[in-house]
């Protein structure tokens, strides 16, 4: 494919969007500042690299997701961009640059997420615990979420990663339960929901996020607000899956805003205490408002 052929490829899959959601990425000297000490501290972040529409915004209230244990997963999840492999990158360094870095940027309420590392035989707790360790020595008044992997059943694991002070433990669904083979076929919705329960019954705010559009009716999505009910979910999100490349899970529908009030409505009457819902809603979405 020509250069000029794949510019015209991409403002067509572009205009196929809905205007709710295009939204122009961030840009400014604060947004740069906050850049520079990313890149410094050589860090992913979910907000740079998947360019998250939110980042302005987020950054601007304080909020940032950081994502530890490299950038290569060992899971293949259809709806993902990161890279699929045996990840080499194991650094016992990692929780103080992470410390460091949301100290140099001021961050109020830090998100931290990692890729799945099946591989490890603590799936990456200690690092996890640690990191959390640190930057609440160096950040005592910083709030810190942990959106956490499947432990694929190692509870021992779990509890190193939600033992060390964090005040949010997440672990996200993606989706309902029928489309989990196609969706992420390495994991469970069963274990996931037992995950889910064991941080509640940790005694941590538990927090859980799925995408629409990927061919979810609204009768899975309340069965699926049901479920995690009975686990004692506190808090959900939802926003709209977006397909990284055509290689991935396509897009089946783009949900009306409408839509997504309809099920913060319903998410709150059934008994969430806090319900985000919106097409460019992700995660971190807001994350320092129900803390």
């Amino acid at each position: 494919m020509t250069i000029k052929n794949k510019v015209s490829t991409e403002l067509t899959e572009q205009k196929q969007r809905p205007d709710w959601l295009r939204v122009k990425l961030p840009t400014g000297k604060h947004y740069a500042a906050l850049r520079d000490i990313v890149d410094k501290h050589k860090l992913y972040t979910i907000c740079t690299s998947g360019n998250c529409p939110n980042m302005g915004e987020c950054w601007g209230a304080g909020t940032a997701t950081f994502m530890i244990l490299g950038n290569i997963c060992t899971r293949s999840c259809s709806f993902c961009a990161v890279a699929t492999g045996r990840p080499t990158f194991y650094d016992k360094e990692e929780p103080k640059r992470v410390a460091q870095a949301i100290h140099l940027m001021g961050v109020k309420h830090a998100v931290i997420t990692s890729v799945n590392r099946d591989e490890l035989e603590d799936r990456g707790a200690e690092i996890w615990h640690q990191t959390v360790v640190e930057t609440k020595v160096l950040c005592p008044e910083t709030t810190i979420e942990t959106l956490i992997p499947d432990v694929r059943g190692t509870w021992w694991a779990l509890e190193r990663m939600i033992s060390a002070g964090q005040e949010v433990v997440s672990h996200n669904m993606e989706t309902v339960a029928r489309l989990y083979r196609p969706v992420r076929p390495q994991a469970s919705y069963a274990r996931s929901l037992e995950q889910l329960k064991r941080i509640k019954e940790y005694g941590k705010r538990s927090k859980s996020g799925i995408m629409l559009g990927l061919g979810e009716t609204d009768d899975e999505v309340y069965q699926l607000m049901d479920d995690l009910l009975k686990n004692e979910l506190d808090v959900l999100t939802l926003g709209q899956y977006l397909q990284p490349t055509k290689k991935h899970h396509e897009v089946v529908q783009f949900v009306h805003p409408d839509k997504f009030a309809h099920f913060k409505e319903e998410g709150l009457k059934r008994g969430f205490s806090y319900v985000e819902s919106g097409p460019l809603v992700r995660s971190s979405y807001h994350a320092e408002r129900h803390i």
